[in-house]
């Protein structure tokens, strides 16, 4: 197999070893590019690919790039459902070693032991975590994990005869879940839920009724999006169980689970792990993702299969290589022999304190809007700031706000319209958690000053967040101080991450992308 290093003497070479000299010669011209075909211009002339000729200009270069964006190494990355936990530099290590990050995905399986082993370590400790039996690391990502898993279910229920054509879907399921069912080929029907969060057993039973042996599957996201764990999971499981359906289990909020609860055991069939969240694979810009599939011996082997390797399963590919991202698997297995059991477990229980000790100490600015039977909520949860509409101020103001104050916005008008979902993992301080809480109080008392259209609170917020350019310049026309803009509480003088621009026009740029190397 060839790569974009392969030479053209290389090429040649190969062709003299396995054909006469004359046929390899013929040959070499079929496999290169026809010239016609091949660049003309120079390539690479944009100024900012001319301009850093030496290393240290160039490291500069990437420095000042580095300092324009937000990471955990400035705060927390409180973001609901996206569990941004440290990712250790030791899990990283093997990433750089050329053992791993040289092998090519079709290499002679002989050639695979070191690489086989950890794989099989890694399947061995997921299925162990999450009660189920088989697993596929063929995913790249939550999102292909559903893809491989609805699949998995629709090609059991093909071979079993049986036509079923709808997914369930509860409104507190993960966002992509309807994206995946369509793709598959199968009917949505949405499931309401209560005032409290959770699915509604009854209207579940109602379209269930219904749809009698057309329901092919429910997807399920445990603990919800809403941030409770669902208090009738076994008897959700139960019911769709009962008309013969397959309980697909969104692995997204998994991190609340290890070590403390198996989806197998409460009745799931099928399940994702979302490796880049609870098993720490960097995934700050889009990726690098790794969601494999997980799941009981009646799917096993409808798993994804690969025409080039054979897996012992027959659900098609999903991927273009048969073990996904398998660099990044290898930082997930670093990550469970550092732990162990007891190391995951008390992960879990950490990141759902984290979350109800933020819940419990925000909820005196901002109302939390869905809690467990008990009043806690699960490693995540949901803050409502719709009512804030009141006095002009959307929950945008708020998010931009807090970067004033040196921390990413959590997640923004998902699950809810209006809302903030919080994510504070387990990675966190208490003392990190105290500047978060005192950021929003901050922000909440700002709100409160709100008196009048042109009050000089509501235009702080509005304006938010203030860039060093903007604070340094001559003119200053906001009606506050400069330091209520960019120091607004003592402790941020000494860790000032300063906005590299202003208040931007999120959906217009959303909606108009404009690539740009300058």
């Amino acid at each position: 197999s060839f790569d974009e290093l392969t030479t053209k003497e290389e090429i040649e070479i190969i062709l003299e070893v396995v054909l006469e000299k004359k046929t390899a010669v013929k040959k070499k011209e079929q496999l290169l590019v026809k010239e016609n075909l091949l660049r003309s211009e120079k390539i690479l002339q944009q100024e900012v690919f001319q301009k850093y000729r030496t290393e240290t200009e160039f490291a500069r270069f990437l420095k000042r790039l580095e300092r324009k964006d937000i990471s955990l190494m400035d705060s927390m990355i409180p973001l609901g459902s996206c569990t941004m936990k440290l990712n250790a530099a030791f899990e990283m290590l093997p990433l750089s070693d050329k053992r791993f990050n040289n092998i090519h995905p079709f290499v002679p399986k002989e050639k695979l032991k070191g690489l086989e082993k950890i794989l099989e370590e890694l399947g061995q400790a997921l299925c162990e975590l999450t009660g189920f039996s088989a697993v596929s690391f063929q995913p790249n990502a939550g999102s292909q994990g559903e893809y491989g898993g609805l699949l998995a279910i629709k090609g059991y229920f093909k071979e079993q005869g049986e036509e079923r054509d709808t997914v369930l879907i509860p409104e507190s399921a993960h966002g992509t879940n309807p994206a995946s069912a369509a793709l598959c080929g199968f009917k949505v029907e949405r499931v309401k839920c209560d005032k409290a969060g959770n699915i509604s057993l009854a209207d579940l039973k109602e379209k269930l009724s219904s749809l009698e042996r057309k329901a092919a599957a429910i997807m399920i996201t445990y603990p919800s999006t809403h941030g409770v764990f669902e208090a009738d999971i076994k008897q959700i499981c139960e019911a769709v169980h009962s008309v013969g359906a397959q309980v697909y289990l969104d692995g997204a909020n998994l991190n609340a689970m290890v070590g403390l609860v198996k989806p197998a055991e409460f009745g799931a069939d099928i399940c994702h792990i979302n490796l880049h969240k609870t098993f720490c694979i960097p995934h700050g810009g889009g990726g690098p993702g790794a969601g494999p599939l997980v799941c009981k011996p009646h799917l096993a082997s409808y798993l994804p299969s690969h025409p080039l390797v054979d897996l012992g399963t027959k659900g098609g590919a999903v991927s273009v290589s048969p073990w996904g991202n398998a660099l990044v698997l290898i930082i997930s297995w670093a990550y469970i022999k550092l732990m162990g059991l007891s190391g995951l477990r008390r992960a879990s229980q950490v990141a759902i304190l984290n979350a109800n000790y933020l819940a419990k100490k925000l909820s005196n600015y901002f109302p939390v809007l869905y809690t467990g039977e008990n009043g806690f909520v699960a490693h995540e949860f949901i803050l409502d700031l719709r009512e804030k509409k009141k006095v002009g101020i959307e929950v945008e103001d708020v998010a931009k706000r807090l970067m004033d104050f040196g921390f990413h916005a959590p997640t923004v008008s998902f699950p809810v319209i209006g809302t903030l979902m919080i994510e504070p993992t387990e990675s966190e301080s208490k003392e990190e958690l105290d500047r978060f809480i005192e950021a929003l109080k901050c922000i909440a008392e700002e709100i409160k000053q709100m008196e009048g259209e042109e009050s000089a609170a509501k235009a702080l917020l509005k304006n938010a967040p203030h860039p060093a350019e903007e604070v340094c310049s001559s003119e200053w026309i906001h009606p506050y101080s400069r330091e209520k803009a960019v120091y607004p509480l003592s402790w941020v003088k000494q860790r000032k991450f300063w906005p590299p621009v202003s208040r931007i026009d999120n959906p217009w740029g959303d909606r108009n992308l404009c690539c740009c190397y300058e």
